[in-house]
């Protein structure tokens, strides 16, 4: 499907809301809010909020984790109307760690246009304001809520050699910084909290550090986590298959990573392949 976003065609907007200051909104965002005949939104009340503070009055239909299968036909409905629609979350870009996506693909599948607006997020100002460097990064958002399944998640990712971002619940964050810990040793990281509120705040130290201090803290928390150094990286420790995949599930084609992997164990890149095709 070929998409030309100013057709005037029945588009899907994708519309990013402030995670914190209202005041953090484009007038792009409030412009399609206002042009919107309908807004499907993840909780009526909290838009109902954003809307009331910016005087406009739109249709609501509720959107959220529970119910998204079911509202995507809604969601075409009105499109094959021939409406302009506008999806929400309650707080940041809908899709990043929150209802969204499935809308998406059913607009996409119907042959709709969707356009995303640039907007509010909190992964991209907690890393920006880390340190870490920002040109390669890994997103993650949330790992798994059981422990063991959080703890499987990360030593897929340990060995990752760009900072990793995850998203935390405060209820969960000592036992998730204590698995991270536990897998991937005392690195750095930077911890922000309450984005674009009052309390903001950005915490950076060594993790072991940062645990000690935890129960002190409440808010919405973005973590972030040095990569791994490849010095740190005992590669004959490591599957020569598990090695292989490590470097495509970061991207590389099966042919690169076949080359890195004999680079990193010095050893001849046929000797990595048959192995590889073996396995």
């Amino acid at each position: 499907m070929r998409q030309k976003s100013y057709d005037n065609s029945p588009t899907l907007y994708i519309v990013p809301t402030p995670i914190g200051n209202l005041d953090d909104i484009t007038l792009r965002t409030i412009n399609v809010l206002k042009e919107a005949e309908v807004i499907f939104c993840e909780d009526t009340r909290v838009t109902k909020q954003l809307l009331n503070h910016l005087n406009i009055t739109k249709k609501l239909i509720s959107n959220h984790m529970h119910n998204e299968f079911v509202i995507k036909e809604k969601v075409v409905e009105y499109l094959n109307e021939g409406k302009t629609v506008a999806l929400v979350s309650d707080r940041g870009t809908p899709g990043i760690s929150d209802p969204g996506v499935v809308a998406v693909k059913e607009a996409i599948l119907n042959n709709y246009n969707v356009i995303c607006l640039p907007g509010a997020n909190a992964f991209v100002p907690a890393l920006v304001m880390s340190g870490f460097d920002t040109d390669h990064f890994m997103f993650y958002g949330f790992l798994n809520s059981k422990s063991s399944k959080q703890k499987e998640e990360l030593e897929q990712i340990k060995n990752f050699e760009y900072p990793i971002i995850f998203y935390e619940a405060p209820h969960r964050l000592k036992n998730t910084l204590l698995n991270i810990q536990s897998v991937f040793g005392n690195r750095k990281i930077s911890l922000a909290r309450e984005i674009s509120k009052l309390h903001e705040e950005i915490i950076r130290d060594n993790i072991d550090n940062v645990i000690s201090i935890v129960d002190t803290l409440k808010g919405e928390f973005v973590i972030i986590v040095e990569g791994c150094e490849k010095k740190d990286i005992n590669y004959s420790k490591i599957d020569v298959l598990e090695h292989i995949k490590m470097y495509i599930n970061d991207g590389l084609s099966e042919k690169d990573a076949i080359k890195k992997v004999a680079k990193d164990r010095n050893v001849n890149k046929n000797e990595i392949y048959m192995k590889y095709h073996k396995g």
